[in-house]
């Protein structure tokens, strides 16, 4: 029973994260396409339309995910929720879920880049180090240390409104891309970050592993470590659910 559940949670979130990264490649695209549609200009709007659009995606994702029994398109949320208590999966899932999530991301990256008409293509590409490996990887680590916490107040201690939710983790995330453009793309996702280096031939090279797999991995940990400790007192800790 407990190997079929692992299995069945690998195979969601291999589904998942390819619908993830097929769908969230074409938000630079899709904010072209709505301000030239609307004829509006400036950084501003197109803002504006890219969180609208990532709202919409983000609440289509959650109910998807959780229609599929607590999918996930992020291998840093599954270990964040481990580490934070309230989620209590197998390592044995554990180690089919990473996996499966890199392979989904793969799949995402080569069918958008497939699909996606070609006076949109140059918005593809996915994330990449701008800077030296040591600063990219502090700043990769940082980033998911606050977009980890976010996500954590947000969907435990947060407003019970699923629309403010979204919008919330939609502004949370959007700031955070463009504070991190510079550095690392950034990635915030060791999934989608592998995705788009297996399609630049980039999958393979310790960069990739140390930037986005390593120091993502730690930041998303330690905030998950650092809101349990803060913000769950231990009266009010859910029990762990199996995953």
């Amino acid at each position: 029973m407990a190997m079929a559940a692992a299995v069945r949670a690998a195979a969601a979130d291999a589904v998942v994260t390819f619908l993830w990264v097929l769908c969230v490649s074409t938000l630079g695209a899709s904010t072209a396409a709505v301000t030239s549609y609307l004829r509006v200009q400036g950084f501003h709007y197109a803002l504006l339309i890219t969180v609208s659009l990532l709202s919409i995606l983000l609440f289509a994702f959650n109910l998807l995910c959780a229609a599929l029994g607590g999918a996930s398109f992020n291998p840093t949320g599954v270990a964040a929720f481990y580490a934070a208590g309230l989620t209590n999966p197998s390592l044995f899932a554990v180690a089919l879920r990473f996996p499966a999530q890199a392979a989904g991301a793969v799949g995402g990256a080569l069918a958008i880049s497939e699909l996606m008409p070609a006076q949109y293509k140059h918005m593809l590409g996915g994330p990449s180090l701008k800077v030296d490996p040591h600063t990219g990887a502090v700043a990769e680590g940082v980033l998911t240390f606050v977009i980890t916490m976010a996500v954590l107040w947000i969907m435990v201690k947060g407003p019970r409104n699923p629309i403010l939710k979204t919008w919330m983790l939609s502004i949370s995330t959007v700031s955070l891309v463009l504070s991190g453009a510079a550095y690392t793309g950034p990635a915030m996702n060791p999934a989608n970050a592998f995705g788009w280096a297996y399609v630049n031939n980039r999958h393979n090279t310790w960069e990739q592993f140390y930037v986005y797999w390593i120091c993502p991995f730690i930041g998303a940990i330690l905030a998950a470590w650092t809101f349990r400790a803060f913000f769950l007192s231990p009266a009010t800790k859910p029990k762990a659910k199996k995953a």
